[in-house]
């Protein structure tokens, strides 16, 4: 059984620099998908590892699990653990699906690129609700989650969850470090295998996600475990600098070991810092706001991304007139992101949470 015996932190305790690090990573891959549609290749793309912001998620999320329920699960119980994770999760899932179909089937720019199937179209969106993997729909690449790409890693993240909470809650640190050891290997055993870690969002590399979550989320919960917060007065410029530099980072051909690198020593590095890092004022302000429209930037523009990429190939613009298109629908996203968590998301989870709380209390 696992025995936490460091020094716990105060509550309430904030991490208000790791905030504005998940919505720095969260914007770094709203543009990252606008510009690969433009650049296929990644080598011309100047977020060339942009998609590696997925793992940074996979390895903050292993760190704020830890801190959140290591100690508290036992006393909530698994059921209640799980349910907390759904009114986190699912409701940003449901509406991204809605969103997804709609664009799918409304495409202005289709133009016949892809059939609409409604034998395939419906059992997607069931199972797109239900974060099940449907990878078959044309026109997405064989996306896991063709209606909206990005859950694939959500998919990822509820099995990391689940095995959280049966099985590394209940391990000691020095098991916990050999899995840790275990997922590396198999992380740059991928890694080489495929030439580099992009891989996991499709259904041909689907497996190649698992050691992706496998040893970022494990990462994250050791950190934790060993108490490695780096206590500094960087603030968030330092790591945030640190964290974009590794997206800017540029791709080449084959470089999985570089990106192994990044995933493996950076991104832990740089959670320790962000951890251990404090603001105040404006500038703390500002991490709250973007770290708060994270969750909702990720889950809700890969649909505007597809009518892009589907306006891009129509038409072809160029220069200027690309520029402004571009910035024009980051921009719509990122107030829409601000919509949704401001009307639609923080109400939802705070009348679910309200509604168990009513539930629980005793006539």
């Amino acid at each position: 059984m696992h025995t936490n015996t460091q020094q716990p932190l105060p509550k309430p305790y904030y991490f208000d620099v790791l905030d504005g690090l998940r919505g720095t990573a969260a914007i770094v891959i709203l543009v990252f998908h606008y510009l690969e549609m433009i650049y296929p290749n990644k080598a011309d793309n100047i977020l060339g590892h942009g998609f590696l912001a997925v793992d940074f998620f996979f390895c903050l999320s292993g760190f704020i699990i830890g801190f959140a329920y290591d100690k508290r699960l036992p006393q909530i119980g698994v059921k209640n653990f799980y349910i907390n994770r759904l009114i986190r999760l699912h409701p940003l899932v449901i509406l991204g699906t809605v969103i997804g179909a709609i664009g799918y089937i409304f495409n202005p720019f289709g133009d016949g690129g892809y059939i609409l199937e409604w034998k395939l179209i419906i059992p997607a969106f069931v199972g797109s609700l239900l974060i099940i993997p449907t990878p078959f729909l044309t026109g997405r690449a064989g996306a896991l989650f063709p209606y909206n790409t990005p859950a694939w890693s959500l998919f990822l993240e509820y099995l990391a969850n689940i095995v959280y909470a049966l099985v590394l809650i209940r391990l000691s640190k020095k098991w916990l470090l050999a899995l840790a050891a275990v997922s590396t290997i198999w992380l740059l055993h991928t890694a080489r295998s495929a030439g580099w870690l992009i891989n996991g969002w499709d259904g041909s590399t689907f497996l190649d996600g698992f050691p992706r979550v496998s040893f970022s989320f494990i990462a994250g919960l050791l950190i934790f475990r060993f108490n490695l917060i780096w206590k500094n007065k960087f603030g968030f410029l330092l790591p945030c600098v640190l964290l974009v530099g590794a997206f800017l980072y540029p791709h080449s051909l084959n470089d999985w070991f570089k990106e192994s690198l990044l995933v493996i020593v950076a991104f832990p590095l740089i959670i320790s810092i962000g951890a251990g890092a404090r603001v105040k004022g404006r500038m703390q302000s500002f991490c709250k706001l973007i770290g708060r429209l994270s969750y909702p930037i990720y889950m809700t523009h890969v649909t505007t991304v597809w009518i892009f990429t589907n306006y891009y190939n129509k038409y072809s613009p160029t220069g200027t007139k690309l520029a402004v298109i571009v910035s024009a629908f980051i921009i719509f996203n990122l107030i829409f992101a601000y919509i949704i968590v401001r009307f639609y998301d923080e109400p939802i989870r705070a009348w679910l949470t309200n509604k168990r709380k009513h539930k629980s209390i005793k006539p």
